[in-house]
């Protein structure tokens, strides 16, 4: 009986279904759906769109992951996202080599999410409080330094544009792949890394983190600094990829940022993050909105579906810790 029990009990742990089929049985629910009503939705081309369309508010989803799950939020990301591209984008402008350019684009959005960090620490200061004042500084600076017009690096033939322009097979965007490789990255980092463990511990619960050693505001200014970085990828990215960087593009993202992660089933209590899942649920939104247009609606309903969508998962997210919380309490009674 134990001999046979054990192996059974094995398979089911190797088997194990992941945490977010849930919300990919959703996505494909939807992408069916439109499919049946509007067949062009399926078309390969159309569908590859949504992902490049996904990319670069993906990528500061991710770094939002790590965030959420230490119970902060990171209201400026829209602008750190922008003013890192205008500031590669004027290094290019002024003769800088674009990848040079490119790689201190990443290291000032490293530089603001530190800037943040340390306001948050030193004030020991939820980050939402202290991001909503930088969002207005970053973005004020941003339009100093552009004058309010769009960046665009004149010789746009080096290998930095080239690189980020090319399709892989012809149909597959390079900034796609790195998303994707972004994703997997980061994913490993928070589920198999000490800095991923310390993160969700401090979410988990900040006093038996500092009990264990490990301290919250080293791992808040982390997170922050990471959040940074990648807001300064993206951003170098996006410069490289439309050759441009308009005034106030970014200045919309964080509502989309926070509701793709939510959706994706990061809770707001911390403690837990999903990468995969908020690439999901990124791809969610994407999907509604591109909807929204082959059916023929107004594209300004999309920040309402958005919105809608975000309600939607919050009370779902509450729904199930009420379960959780009774099944431990029915447990614990017996």
């Amino acid at each position: 009986m134990t001999d046979t029990a054990a192996p059974s009990a094995s398979v089911r742990r190797r088997f194990r279904l992941p945490e977010e089929i849930g919300i990919i049985v959703v996505l494909l629910v939807l992408i069916i759906i439109i499919g049946v009503a509007r067949p062009r939705f399926l078309n390969p081309l159309n569908l590859l769109t949504i992902l490049g369309h996904t990319t670069f508010q993906g990528m500061l989803a991710i770094g939002m992951v790590y965030l959420l799950a230490i119970r902060e939020i990171d209201l400026s990301v829209g602008w750190i996202f922008n003013f890192s591209a205008v500031f590669s984008g004027l290094l290019m402008v002024a003769g800088v080599d674009p990848w040079i350019a490119a790689f201190l684009g990443v290291a000032f959005g490293a530089a603001l999410g530190l800037f943040n960090g340390l306001l948050a620490v030193g004030l020991r200061l939820p980050a939402i409080i202290v991001t909503l004042g930088t969002y207005s500084m970053f973005q004020g600076l941003s339009l100093v330094v552009n004058g309010g017009r769009a960046v665009v690096p004149p010789d746009q033939s080096t290998s930095f544009f080239t690189a980020i322009t090319t399709k892989v097979f012809g149909i597959i965007p390079v900034a796609a792949l790195v998303f994707v490789a972004l994703a997997i990255v980061m994913h490993f980092v928070l589920h198999r890394t000490k800095f991923g463990y310390r993160v969700q511990a401090v979410g988990s619960n900040p006093e038996a983190a500092e009990l264990a050693g490990i301290s919250n505001a080293m791992v808040r200014l982390q997170t922050l600094v990471l959040m940074g970085a990648i807001c300064g990828l993206a951003g170098v990215m996006f410069i490289g990829f439309r050759g441009a960087i308009d005034p106030n593009e970014g200045s919309d993202f964080v509502l989309v940022v926070v509701a793709a992660v939510i959706i994706g089933g990061t809770p707001l209590s911390g403690g837990y993050g999903t990468v995969i899942g908020a690439v999901i649920g990124m791809l969610i939104i994407q999907v509604i909105s591109s909807g929204l247009i082959f059916f023929g609606i107004d594209a300004t309903w999309s920040t309402f579906v958005t919105g809608a969508v975000i309600v939607i998962a919050v009370v779902l997210d509450q729904l199930v810790k009420w379960q959780r919380s009774r099944a431990l309490a029915r447990a614990s009674d017996s």
